[in-house]
C-alpha cells in the first residue's frame, strides 16, 4: 500500500506506525487521517502482530489537526469531520492489541487526543500535551473532552481543556496522563521493552483484558463486574487458559498459541 504521510515497519511482533508531516508538525490533514486509518486497520487485520507502537517523526508527535482544512468547514462538515476522526480513534481504542503513544514531542489537539487514544502512553522528556482548541474558538473534536477526564479526573481536565494550557512531560506523568517519561533518544527502545513483557502472555488473555477495561468503563460497577466475568469464563475455556494453567502447577513455561 503507498502512503505518503504514514509509515508502517514491522519489529518482529512490533509493528511501528509513525505519521511523518514533517513540515506541518505531522498535523492530521484528512489525508493523514485516511492513510492511518488504512494503517491500523491493516496491522489490526495482521495476527503475527502482537502490539503496535505509534510516533511522530522530527519533533513532534503530531502537533494537531489541519486548522487550514477546519477553517473552510461548515458546521455540518466540522461536526462529520469530528465523527471520521473519531472513528480513526476508536479503531486505535479497539485495537485487540495493546496500543503504545511514543510521544516523542509536541502532542496537541488531535495529537493529544491520538495518544489519549492509545492504551498506554511513553514520552520522551522533550514532549509536550495540550488541547488548544479553545484558544481558536473552537473544542476538541477527537475525543479529547471525553477520554481525558477518565484519565486524569475531571477537575484537572477541565482546567486544560478550558485554558489550553501546554503540560510538560514531567507534569503529565504526575497527573497520570503517561505511564513513563524516558530521554528522547530511550523512547522507542522502552515502548518495545514494555510491548516484550506483554507478549510473553496469551494473546487472547491480553485482548480479553483490553476488552473488560474498555467497555467496563462505560458501565456501573456491577455491570462492569458481570462482563468482567463473561470475559473470565471466556478466557478459562480457551486452549492458552488450559495450558497457562497448567504450565503453572507444572512449574514451566508456558507455551501459548492464540487458541
Amino acid at each position: 500500500m503507498s502512503r505518503k504521510n504514514v509509515s508502517i515497519e514491522r519489529r518482529d511482533k512490533t509493528a511501528l506506525i509513525t505519521i511523518d508531516r514533517p513540515e506541518a508538525l505531522n498535523a492530521l490533514n484528512e489525508e493523514t487521517m485516511s492513510e492511518l486509518r488504512d494503517t491500523l486497520l491493516e496491522v489490526r487485520r495482521d495476527v503475527t502482530v502482537r502490539g503496535v507502537i505509534i510516533t511522530g517523526g522530527g519533533r513532534a508527535f503530531v502537533a494537531g489537526a489541519d486548522v487550514s482544512e477546519i477553517a473552510e468547514y461548515s458546521a455540518a462538515g466540522a461536526r462529520a469531520f469530528a465523527h471520521r476522526g473519531q472513528h480513526v480513534y476508536s479503531i486505535v481504542e479497539t485495537m485487540g492489541k495493546p496500543v503504545v503513544a511514543a510521544v516523542n514531542g509536541f502532542a496537541l489537539g488531535g495529537g493529544c487526543e491520538l495518544a489519549l487514544a492509545c492504551h498506554i502512553r511513553v514520552a520522551s522528556d522533550k514532549a509536550v500535551f495540550g488541547l488548544p482548541e479553545v484558544t481558536l474558538g473552537i473544542i476538541p473534536g477527537y475525543g479529547g473532552t471525553q477520554r481525558l477526564p477518565r484519565i486524569v479526573g475531571r477537575g484537572i481536565a477541565t482546567e486544560i481543556a478550558v485554558t489550553g494550557r501546554k503540560v510538560t512531560a514531567e507534569e503529565a506523568f504526575r497527573i497520570g496522563l503517561v505511564n513513563q517519561v524516558v530521554p528522547a533518544d530511550e523512547l522507542i527502545p522502552a515502548c518495545e521493552k514494555l510491548l516484550e513483557r506483554s507478549y510473553r502472555a496469551a494473546p487472547l488473555a491480553v485482548r480479553y483484558a483490553l476488552d473488560a477495561i474498555h467497555h467496563g468503563l462505560d458501565m456501573t460497577l456491577t455491570e462492569g463486574c458481570a462482563y468482567e466475568a463473561g470475559l473470565f469464563g471466556l478466557a478459562c475455556g480457551t486452549e492458552d487458559g488450559a495450558e497457562g494453567m497448567a504450565a503453572f502447577n507444572e512449574k514451566r513455561k508456558a507455551e501459548f498459541r492464540g487458541r
